[in-house]
């Protein structure tokens, strides 16, 4: 079980992916924008942070560059998980040092499937055969 760190303003969202966290058998930890996510992770220091962009105070990808640029922190894995779908935001994301990018809405399988990815947990994909 690892502990994964959720950042979004929207309570409704913040609910429906701690619920997948849950389901999932990790620990969920929350913040509700980008200024207590980097303070939670700093205190915390989770596995993973599932972090969204557009929120007060300090948005997603400032708080990403600030949490993969800190030498407490750089080591956690963000994954950002945002409305935000151009292809410039996703550039712009990965270069503040997310490991991962996913739109919403998303599906559960999706988010979880981002999740294993991103820990390192993906089982190995068995290699084609030819009929």
């Amino acid at each position: 079980m690892a502990r994964i760190l959720i950042v979004d303003d929207s309570p409704s969202q913040l609910m429906g992916i701690r619920r997948i966290v849950e389901k999932l058998g990790h620990q969920a930890l929350t913040a509700e924008d980008g200024a207590a996510g980097v303070e939670a992770a700093k205190r915390e220091l989770p596995e993973l942070i599932l972090m969204d962009v557009v929120m007060p105070n300090l948005n997603g990808f400032q708080a990403t560059r600030s949490i993969t640029r800190d030498p407490t922190t750089k080591h956690i894995p963000v994954v950002l998980v945002t409305t935000k779908d151009q292809d410039t935001d996703r550039v712009w994301g990965m270069r503040q040092g997310a490991k991962a990018y996913l739109t919403k809405p998303f599906s559960e399988t999706e988010l979880a499937d981002v999740i294993i990815k991103v820990m390192g947990g993906a089982p190995e994909t068995p290699p084609l055969t030819a009929a």
